[in-house]
């Protein structure tokens, strides 16, 4: 009969026992990574960054003198337009940079790129967080160069660096905040093109039913309500009033108080840096737990 085994030689070592747990890393860490990882894809396609850059340069040129001489014969006048617009053609581009998001995240799932990043040892929302930082960084890049582009044909800052920076700011936010939309889009969908089809579909009616080009009071009554209460138009009236363009189409004889009055006639209107923030914070907290749990599942199949 064997003898019993005595304690020491039953005992296996913690390093056998012990579960192994997969190391992941940081979401802040690992999140940057990626948007490192985005950005040196765009320098090495030349074609992404000219397109960049050239778009907005395109939209100011000509939204300014094309849209500048419908709104009157007088050099004031047009040099008042361009002024007026530069704040709607700022939303506009910001909203739609914002699909590029959702655009990219489906050309990676269709690509296989999304199966790759599972196997590494990296935080399950680092690729999301990555991948709307960088467009956050697209972004500024376009509002640098369309803000050059303005300036070349007159438009001008006259609330100081203060306001401006923070109309620049409440910007960049809201289009964040959208692209996290935009991202829950891009992983539900099949394929890069659809997320370009409905993404126009849906923003470009919202960019033009707004205040972004032509006043919004002068639209018909039913245009004229989805506009005041369009965060498109709060965003467009938050940069009118931070960059001092508000009155650049003051009429002979209207004073500021009757523009005021025209221009805020709804409370959104009235308080557009609060409606704009309400907007961005709702789409954050319901859409970043929605692209995060669609990544999860996307990944798990």
């Amino acid at each position: 009969m064997n003898a019993p085994l005595s304690s020491a030689e039953t005992t296996v070592p913690a390093a056998v026992t012990a579960p192994q747990q997969p190391r992941t890393g940081s979401l802040i860490g690992d999140g940057l990574t990626v948007a490192k990882r985005n950005l040196i894809k765009i320098r090495r396609v030349p074609d992404l960054l000219i397109f960049t850059t050239l778009q907005p340069i395109m939209f100011v040129l000509l939204f300014g003198y094309v849209f500048g001489s419908l709104a009157g014969s007088g050099a004031s006048v047009q040099a008042g337009y361009r002024e007026f617009m530069m704040a709607g053609i700022f939303t506009q581009t910001i909203i739609f940079g914002a699909t590029i998001t959702g655009y990219m995240m489906a050309e990676d799932m269709q690509k296989g790129v999304i199966d790759r990043f599972r196997t590494l040892p990296m935080h399950p929302s680092a690729v999301l967080l990555g991948r709307t930082l960088t467009d956050v960084v697209n972004n500024v890049v376009v509002l640098v160069v369309m803000s050059a582009t303005g300036l070349v044909i007159g438009w001008r800052v006259h609330n100081g660096p203060v306001h401006a920076l923070w109309a620049y700011l409440l910007m960049l936010f809201f289009a964040y905040a959208l692209s996290w939309v935009f991202a829950y889009v891009g992983l539900r969908v099949r394929s890069p093109e659809v997320v370009n089809n409905a993404s126009f579909m849906i923003i470009f009616p919202v960019t033009f039913i707004a205040n972004t080009f032509v006043p919004s009071q002068n639209m018909p009554s039913v245009l004229k309500t989805i506009a005041g209460w369009n965060p498109v138009s709060t965003i467009t009236q938050s940069a009118r009033e931070n960059f001092g363009n508000l009155y650049a189409m003051q009429a002979p004889g209207q004073s500021h108080a009757q523009i005021d009055q025209q221009t805020a006639y709804t409370w959104a209107l009235q308080h557009p840096d609060l409606y704009t923030l309400i907007w961005a914070v709702v789409l954050l907290a319901i859409f970043l737990p929605f692209a995060t749990s669609a990544y999860k599942k996307a990944v798990a199949k």
